[in-house]
């Protein structure tokens, strides 16, 4: 039997438009149940408690919990790439941070690609590094920080909360943009640092802003500068590094993707939310505790920031030869 060229038309435009209400109902009836959103690092710290305020938010206008589930080790890739090999349906996420930018070039072998096997969808929050020291450190500022670096080197120890943490990278970039020679001392985290720091063990560490700001209140430490190219909200009386390194910025960034293949319509729904939230002032309030900035904008400009950290940290880690022990 031949069907009429119109009734055929009718209904080949009909069938090509059924995957796109498809999606759309899907992305209706989302979230259906309960979503694991997964921070692949220990509790506490600007991932975590950035993780769970949105997981919070979203549970509260969705309907559905999410909750978090904690699951550090080797440097974020076992919870990333745990959340890469889940199902492509919106009901597992991973709050990633700059770990993601930095170990494509830190680990020799991984067996994933983050920008090729996940999708963006909301950045959240940009935290910046503090540069601080010992007060017994003859320095007030960082040009002259940076002259008694240049007249003893490898003298100063810098702490770092380990072998290629974010703190460590940035702490290599410092050096290798103002031509100083400082010893790294990796610890377990920026926590066993900070207390070394305090002690006099070593002299100098960056670590995310919330990590030592009591300290840096108390007058315990000095601090010199914030990674960030704008000041922080928290410190607004302490200068940026670009203040005195020309076109300097680094910072820990936190945002959600998904596996990739997660339909677009559960996504774009996911952005929305987040970017409400940061729009939110109670919760801008919340992040400004972490001496964070809210970071709002679409999956594709989160999609940037990422491409361009990694190549950005490549070219730093390939210059310090940073390497993993």
């Amino acid at each position: 039997m031949k069907l009429p060229r119109r009734n055929f038309l009718q209904g080949a435009a009909c069938a090509a438009a059924l995957p796109a209400m498809a999606q759309k109902a899907w992305a209706q009836a989302y979230p259906a149940r309960a979503v694991r959103v997964v921070v692949p690092v220990a509790a506490g710290g600007a991932n975590d408690v950035s993780g769970r305020l949105i997981a919070q938010w979203l549970s509260e206008k969705l309907g559905q919990q999410f909750f978090i589930e904690n699951r550090p080790g080797a440097g974020t890739n076992i919870g990333t790439e745990a959340v890469i090999r889940a199902s492509a349906d919106g009901y597992t996420l991973l709050i990633a941070g700059s770990n993601a930018a930095i170990n494509p070039s830190l680990f020799q072998t991984l067996n994933f690609n983050f920008i090729r096997d996940t999708v963006p969808i909301a950045s959240i929050v940009r935290v910046p590094q503090l540069m601080q020291v010992n007060p017994s450190l003859p320095v007030k500022s960082v040009p002259e920080f940076i002259a008694y670096a240049k007249a003893n080197p490898g003298k100063i120890a810098m702490g770092s909360g380990g072998n290629g943490s974010p703190a460590h990278v940035v702490g290599e970039y410092f050096k290798l943009m103002t031509g100083t020679d400082l010893t790294h001392v990796p610890y377990r985290g920026a926590a066993p640092a900070v207390t070394d720091l305090l002690g006099g063990q070593i002299q100098v560490a960056f670590t995310e802003l919330a990590t030592s700001l009591g300290h840096i209140k108390s007058g315990s430490l000095r601090a010199l500068a914030v990674t960030t190219a704008a000041r922080a909200e928290a410190l607004p009386d302490i200068p940026t590094l670009a203040e005195f390194i020309p076109d300097f910025e680094a910072s820990q960034w936190v945002g959600l993707v998904a596996p990739k293949d997660t339909p677009s319509s559960i996504v774009e729904r996911l952005n929305i939310e987040v970017n409400a939230a940061l729009a939110d002032a109670a919760m801008k309030a919340r992040f400004a505790d972490l001496g964070g900035m809210v970071l709002p904008g679409s999956p594709d400009d989160f999609g940037k920031l990422i491409r361009d950290e990694t190549e950005k940290w490549a070219k730093v880690i390939r210059a310090a030869n940073i390497k993993v022990q």
